[in-house]
C-alpha cells in the first residue's frame, strides 16, 4: 500500500470540502438549512474545575459572534453555590459585544434567576426539565411535575417581559440512574413545555447514549405533539453517536441543532462523557451535505482554538484537529 503524507492527505481533505461546500443542494428530504444553537459558553464551560477568567468567556463569545452563528448561549444564572464556574454570569452579559442578528440566552433555572437575568441585559432565556424522574430529583431536588410548576411561573414571568423562553429536556434516551427512558415521557413531558408556552423544545441525550434509531423514534412521537419546526436536538457524543444521531434528526425534519465549539462540556453524572458533539464537525458535516448554516467553519476553528489553548488542552473536535495547519 502506498504511503500517502499527513500534507496529501490535508490538502485532498480540503478539495473535497472545497468542492462539496460550493453545491449548496442538500440532499433529498433534508432541510436546505440549519440553525446552530452554540452552547460552548455555558453549557461547555459549566463543568470546568478550574475557574475560567471571564474576559476569557468574553473572548470566546465575541469570536463565536464572528462566525456567522445566529444563536450563542452565554451563561447560566444559576447560584453560583452550584455552579462556580458561571458566578460571572452579570459580567459575562454587561461585557460581551452583541452583534447584529445574534441572540445571546442564558440559562435561568428559577425565577430568581430569571430577574437577575433581566436585570443584567438578556432578552431570551432557557429552562431545562429531565424526562427521568431519578435525573429530575438528584439534579434540581424536586419531581418532574414539580419541575413543571416551577416552569410555568417561569414562563408566565417572562410572558409579562416580552422574553422569549426555550426548553432543554434532558436524559430524553438514557440515564444514569434509570436507564432507559421510555419516549413516550418524553413527548409528555415536551408537549408540556411546548403548551406552557417555551417556542422551541430541545431534545438533549444528556448522557450520549443515544443511536439513530432511537433518537427517530423520540422525535417521531414527540411530534405527534408539537410542530416539527418547534423541535431542536442536543447531542453529546460520549459513545460516538452523536453526528449520526445528529443525521437521523434531520431526516425527520429537525432543522435545529445545539453543539459546542471544541467539543467543550460533558455530563458531570455520566462517567466518561466526552462532551457535546464539536460544532466544527456539525458544520462541517452539514456543509457536505449542501446544508446552509450560514457559518464560517474557518473562524469557527479558530474560536475552538482559542477556547482550547486557554484551558491548555487540545480540541475535541475531529475536524480542526484535521483542518489545523489552514490556520
Amino acid at each position: 500500500m502506498a504511503f500517502l503524507s499527513k500534507n496529501f492527505l490535508l490538502r485532498t481533505m480540503r478539495l473535497l470540502h472545497r468542492s462539496k461546500s460550493t453545491v449548496n443542494i442538500p440532499q433529498k428530504g433534508l432541510p436546505s438549512f440549519v440553525k446552530i444553537v452554540e452552547v460552548g459558553p455555558r453549557d461547555g464551560l459549566q463543568n470546568e474545575k478550574s475557574p475560567v477568567p471571564t474576559d476569557v468567556k468574553v473572548e470566546l463569545i465575541n469570536r463565536l459572534s464572528d462566525t456567522g452563528l445566529q444563536v450563542v448561549e452565554a451563561t447560566s444564572f444559576v447560584s453560583p453555590k452550584w455552579i462556580p464556574q458561571l458566578a460571572d454570569h452579570r459580567e459575562i452579559m454587561t461585557q460581551i459585544k452583541r452583534y447584529p442578528g445574534v441572540n445571546y440566552p442564558v440559562l435561568t433555572p428559577n425565577l430568581k434567576g430569571f430577574d437577575a437575568a433581566i436585570e443584567a441585559g438578556a432578552k431570551e432565556v432557557a429552562m431545562f426539565i429531565a424526562a427521568s424522574e431519578a435525573f429530575s430529583r438528584k439534579n434540581t431536588n424536586c419531581s418532574i411535575a414539580e419541575s413543571l410548576e416551577r416552569g410555568q411561573s417561569l414562563v408566565n414571568a417572562a410572558k409579562e417581559a416580552n422574553i422569549p423562553v426555550r426548553a432543554y429536556v434532558s436524559c430524553v434516551i438514557g440515564c444514569p440512574y434509570e436507564g432507559k427512558i421510555d419516549p413516550n415521557k418524553v413527548a409528555e413531558v415536551a408537549k408540556k413545555m411546548y403548551e406552557m408556552g417555551c417556542y422551541e423544545i430541545s431534545l438533549g441525550d444528556t448522557i450520549g447514549v443515544g443511536t439513530p434509531s432511537a433518537m427517530q423514534e423520540v422525535i417521531r412521537l414527540v411530534t405527534q405533539e408539537i410542530p416539527i419546526d418547534k423541535v431542536a436536538v442536543h447531542c453529546h457524543d460520549t459513545y460516538g453517536q452523536a453526528l449520526a444521531n445528529i443525521y437521523a434528526a434531520l431526516q425527520m425534519g429537525v432543522s435545529v441543532v445545539d453543539s459546542s465549539v471544541a467539543g467543550l462540556g460533558g455530563c458531570p453524572y455520566a462517567k466518561g462523557a466526552t462532551g457535546n458533539v464539536a460544532t466544527e464537525d456539525v458544520v462541517y458535516m452539514l456543509d457536505g451535505l449542501g446544508i446552509q448554516t450560514g457559518v464560517n467553519l474557518q473562524k469557527l476553528i479558530a474560536a475552538g482554538d482559542f477556547i482550547s489553548k486557554a484551558l491548555g488542552r487540545p480540541t475535541m473536535s475531529r475536524v480542526a484537529k484535521a483542518m489545523s495547519s489552514k490556520l
